[in-house]
């Protein structure tokens, strides 16, 4: 018999881009929702992920990475981790593993020190490096934050990817809850619709397949979801994705030679979307040019991207 929830936590998971904020919250979610990949800016807005641990639910919020915007969709990006911050009961610093304070850093902090809010240090990917490596990282971060009078409740070295130290900060995180009940109803994991999760998934596999400066350009929207039977009577949904992005010849490098990219993408994406799903996906994708959609305040917003 689960146990009745009778404490809450929010708390905000912020950092520079690729730091392994969404591996982390993927990590303490147990589930994917959030797409990770190498590439910078990889996530764009907000995204929930809710734990229930004994009489406790935690809800984490994964933040877009913390950068210089330069587009209007970077600044919806950055104000989202500023609204992050403001409205919760703690922060988790997720830094890489690397002995010097950033410059993304250093402003996160400056947010958080002027906004009281707790914060706890996790030091990332600490599996790929030595482990007295760590005391020097430590080192850096603890003279930093004497320098602008801020305190870390504590320090958690971690490594999202193999969940090591994971149940360690969650256990910090703990101490931050509140009395009151659940903000979310059992077996809600996230609050992103599945529609929102697979245009993720789509533009997840889009980010690996293409280019470096592309990505960026590149959005995604469903224009048709819908379930039928198929004629063995199994469950079948229909997708239809349109792949936006901002330049002709961006069309021509996401459909690939003879389509041969786009097919690759729309393989490994039903793959995907069929494992979440949990039944058949019939999944066609078109790519269509809409310039500059990033400084357009409507397309943003029609996709969703909008600072919450």
């Amino acid at each position: 018999m689960a146990t009745k929830i009778t404490k809450n936590c929010t708390a905000a998971i912020i950092g520079r881009p690729n730091a392994g904020k969404s591996t982390l919250i993927n990590t303490l979610v147990g589930e994917k929702i959030a797409i990770v990949t190498p590439k910078p800016q990889t996530t764009r807005t907000t995204i929930l992920g809710v734990v229930n641990t004994d009489d406790t639910q935690f809800v984490f919020t994964d933040t877009p990475g913390y950068h210089k915007p330069r587009t209007k969709l970077g600044g919806n990006m950055v104000q989202a981790v500023g609204s992050a911050i403001s409205g919760t009961d703690c922060c988790v610093l997720v830094v890489p593993p690397e002995p010097n304070v950033g410059r993304q850093e250093q402003a996160l902090l400056a947010r958080v020190a002027a906004g009281k809010i707790p914060c706890i240090l996790a030091i990332n990917k600490v599996d790929t490096i030595a482990k007295e490596e760590i005391f020097a990282i430590i080192g850096e971060y603890m003279r930093y934050a004497e320098e602008i009078g801020f305190t870390f409740v504590t320090i958690v070295p971690i490594s999202a990817k193999r969940a090591d130290g994971t149940a360690e900060l969650l256990d910090e995180v703990a101490h931050f809850a509140q009395d009151g009940g659940e903000l979310f109803t059992d077996g809600v994991i996230t609050n992103q619709t599945d529609t929102q999760i697979i245009c993720e998934i789509i533009r997840e596999k889009l980010l690996f397949a293409l280019e470096r400066e592309i990505p960026h350009g590149i959005a995604v929207e469903l224009e048709r979801f819908s379930e039928r039977d198929a004629a063995s009577g199994e469950p079948v949904i229909d997708i239809d994705a349109v792949i936006y992005c901002e330049k002709q010849s961006h069309k021509g490098i996401v459909i690939g030679k003879n389509g041969e990219v786009l097919r690759k993408i729309g393989q490994y994406a039903r793959e995907d979307i069929e494992k979440y799903m949990g039944t058949k996906v019939s999944l066609h994708t078109f790519v269509k040019v809409r310039e500059n959609w990033r400084d357009s305040p409507g397309w943003i917003k029609n996709l969703g991207l909008n600072a919450e």
